[in-house]
């Protein structure tokens, strides 16, 4: 065993002990514990446990690389997923947390009816799958390198162990481990960022420092035949630059996994607290991630330019034993460098491995390696188990309890709960081994999804009282069969071909266009058909307005 894999074992061992003792700890028996954490998460710690849920191995694993490799352009992540982190926080969490409950089909099926809720559940299942396949790759990349197990058994172990702890303590488990979890993956995105940040300006703000090496960086990548680092819209064209951004703006401010964690706030002011604390504690990692591209893109390029094979520095060789860094065939001095096998580039990297491999490229000591290693694993599993539970709850709660059996005991729905984590965990696993795409990638989709059926209509369930369930019924189909389709279209996923891009939109931005296509079809058939009822009239009042008495929802059939 190595160095880095004796210090890698070390980290992650200790913190999936500390993990799984904190689901123990926090193991519950009753749906409200599982679902909501007894809505008694105090604000810091529920600020803690939201960014670490929405920080997740796209962040922390690929979003820097595809910085690194998109350059200016690479900005869609940071803007889009900030910005929609805003968003919700501002617009919707507020409101769905005065409401209540548990899920976030329960309030669509409060706001508009029954069939709306199946539909809201189902496409809740739909997003929380494609969305954890791509932490499921994410820890299969790290066990491939630092643990020398195949990717396929690295997503094995991974999803084995996130299942152990998300069914011991569910919801309030699941809080307190991404308490610890957000320690870990923020100290281990930190370090050895500052570390390198020191290490090639003399200066350890990576923050602030990185816009010092811009013009080298822009030199050398032309020297190697790519973009200039700096230039927009050299990589993605104009419209969709803004497609994608929007697309992960409104798709994070609809994504179940998130929203019900503000659920789990003692109060409302308890919710706009904890979405402060949850701004703070993303910003440290948001802030650093594209200096963390700049800098390991720099002493990649440093590293392998005009280098022969043979001679490539010993991380290439670690990281060509994954199968994620390849070098084309007959070259014998690398002179190009592309993250695409359809560049022509000597040497091809792979989006996901630049931020696990950038203490390697800097040559920093192996327990800082074993530690950005740990922090991936974090990062993976925390988003992982709240995704699990958004699945598990749809399924116990929204469907096999409000659809098959209405007088389920709180036992019975747990055990529903539970099987029906373990299939998507079997589901996730094999997903996770075939992935359509790279990691950041995997899970813009996932926005995307959410941002053309769950954003348009919470928003305008609690902005415009005359929207109906037929409207939104509608509006959600119509939103994901089209963003699910033309995903669909230009993937090669189930078999199918990949085809050319429409109008130059991207997979990652047609959620944007569903979106909008969603908000057109519930506002021409709400107004098109019946007013919804007076009580629902009067629940959408009392979200908005303080009042002294609050409609009681009920549930209709529609």
């Amino acid at each position: 065993m190595t160095e880095i894999q004796g210090w890698t074992l070390g980290f992650i061992t200790l913190t999936f002990a500390i993990y799984i003792i904190i689901a123990w700890r926090s193991r519950v028996k009753e749906t409200a514990g599982f679902y909501v954490a007894d809505q008694g998460i105090p604000t810091v710690a529920n600020g803690a446990a939201v960014a670490a849920d929405w920080m997740s191995a796209a962040s922390f694993i690929s979003m820097a690389g595809l910085i690194a490799f998109l350059g200016s352009d690479g900005s869609i992540y940071l803007m889009g997923w900030t910005g929609g982190y805003v968003l919700l926080a501002l617009l919707l969490a507020p409101y769905l947390r005065k409401w209540g409950k548990f899920t976030v089909p329960e309030f669509v099926g409060d706001r508009y009816s029954e069939l709306v809720r199946t539909i809201a559940a189902l496409c809740a299942i739909i997003i929380s799958f494609t969305y954890v396949v791509g932490q499921m790759r994410g820890g299969g990349i790290v066990f491939s390198r630092f643990l020398k197990l195949d990717i396929n058994g690295g997503v094995a172990v991974a999803a084995a162990i996130i299942f152990i702890y998300a069914v011991l303590g569910g919801m309030k488990g699941i809080t307190w481990t991404q308490v610890a979890q957000y320690s870990v993956l923020i100290v281990a995105y930190l370090i050895p960022a500052i570390a390198v940040a020191q290490q090639i300006t003399d200066w350890p703000i990576p923050q602030v420092t990185f816009g010092t090496i811009l013009d080298e960086l822009n030199a050398i990548s032309v020297q190697m035949g790519l973009n200039q680092y700096t230039e927009a819209f050299a990589s993605r064209p104009q419209i969709d630059v803004f497609l994608v951004t929007m697309s992960l703006m409104i798709g994070t401010a609809g994504l179940p996994h998130v929203i019900i964690r503000f659920y789990t706030t003692r109060t409302v002011r308890g919710a706009r607290y904890s979405a402060f604390w949850a701004l703070l504690f993303i910003a440290l990692l948001y802030t650093t991630a594209p200096a963390v591209g700049a800098f390991t893109k720099l002493n990649l390029l440093r590293d392998v330019q005009g280098v022969a094979v043979d001679a490539l520095p010993a991380w290439v060789g670690n990281w060509m034993a994954t199968g994620l860094i390849t070098i084309a065939d007959d070259v014998q001095t690398i002179q190009s460098v592309s993250n695409s096998p359809t560049s022509g580039a000597d040497l091809i990297v792979n989006n996901d491995i630049l931020v696990l491999a950038s203490p390697e490229i800097a040559g920093l000591p192996a327990p800082i390696v074993g530690l950005v290693a740990a922090g991936g694993m974090a990062a993976a599993m925390s988003t992982a188990a709240g995704l699990l539970l958004v699945i598990s709850s749809s399924v116990s709660h929204d469907l096999y309890f409000r659809r098959i059996k209405r007088d389920s005991t709180d036992k019975q729905r747990l055990l529903a709960g539970r099987i029906a984590m373990g299939f998507a965990v079997l589901v996730a696993v094999y997903a996770g081994i075939n992935p359509p795409a790279f990691v950041a990638q995997v899970v813009a989709f996932a926005f995307g999804l959410a941002a053309s059926t769950f954003f348009p209509i919470i928003v305008l369930g609690i902005f415009w009282k005359r929207c109906n369930a037929t409207g939104a019924a509608s509006g959600m189909i119509v939103g994901l069969l089209f963003t699910a389709s033309y995903m669909i279209y230009t993937l090669p996923v189930f078999g199918t071909s990949a085809h050319d891009h429409v109008l130059d939109i991207s997979p990652e931005g047609i959620g944007a266009i569903g979106a909008i296509m969603n908000f057109v079809v519930t506002m021409v058939v709400s107004k098109m058909t019946a007013p919804p009822p007076a009580d629902v009239m009067e629940m959408v009042e009392n979200i908005r307005y303080p009042a002294k008495t609050r409609a009681v929802p009920v549930s209709r059939e529609n």
